[in-house]
């Protein structure tokens, strides 16, 4: 899949996350497949602890922010980034598409937006860690962040590299 072709989503609003989207988390967890969850954790969580709801939902819209993915009024994707406290230029993202929607270019498009609202709150580096083994997320990294930004160590590459946001793109701003 070309992660920047674009993809036309009219049904999908993307939003920041409220407290008040738990139970809508609840409803997506029901209908990911272990894989997504797998992919998205590195492990395979069976159930939402309270530790992860809380983290699902409570974030301080700075350090730590989460933008949701919204169709007929169901939570269908979520990006979120926690800046790295040792590098505050640099945070750590990851995305999750619930498995009916995956490769339409959700995801890319939540990234996308996630970059733009971090580098606005001055964090202009994205890191995270993609196994190796999941093609399509690398894809999309190597489409947003070049192919610089992919350092190979195993069963896990890690990304670091800095999103430029394309001439003519719109900035997006959440709060």
């Amino acid at each position: 899949m070309n992660s920047e072709r674009l993809v036309v989503l009219p049904a999908v609003a993307t939003r920041p996350v409220r407290p008040d989207d738990l139970a809508a988390f609840e409803r997506m967890w029901a209908r990911l497949s272990e894989e997504t969850i797998y992919r998205r954790f590195h492990a395979p969580i069976k159930r939402l602890s309270l530790k992860l709801r809380r983290y699902l939902v409570d974030v301080d819209h700075l350090d730590h922010d989460a933008l949701v993915a919204v169709a007929g009024g169901e939570v269908i994707a979520v990006a979120r980034y926690h800046r790295c406290a040792d590098e505050p230029g640099a945070a750590e993202v990851a995305v999750l598409v619930e498995d009916a929607w995956q490769g339409r270019g959700l995801g890319a498009r939540m990234l996308r937006e996630l970059a733009s609202l971090a580098g606005h709150r001055g964090i202009h580096v994205l890191t995270g860690e993609v196994q190796s083994d999941n093609l399509r997320m690398l894809d999309l990294v190597q489409s947003l962040l070049g192919p610089g930004s992919l350092q190979p160590g195993g069963t896990v590459v890690r990304v670091r590299g800095r999103w430029v946001r394309p001439e003519g793109h719109p900035t997006v701003i959440a709060s």
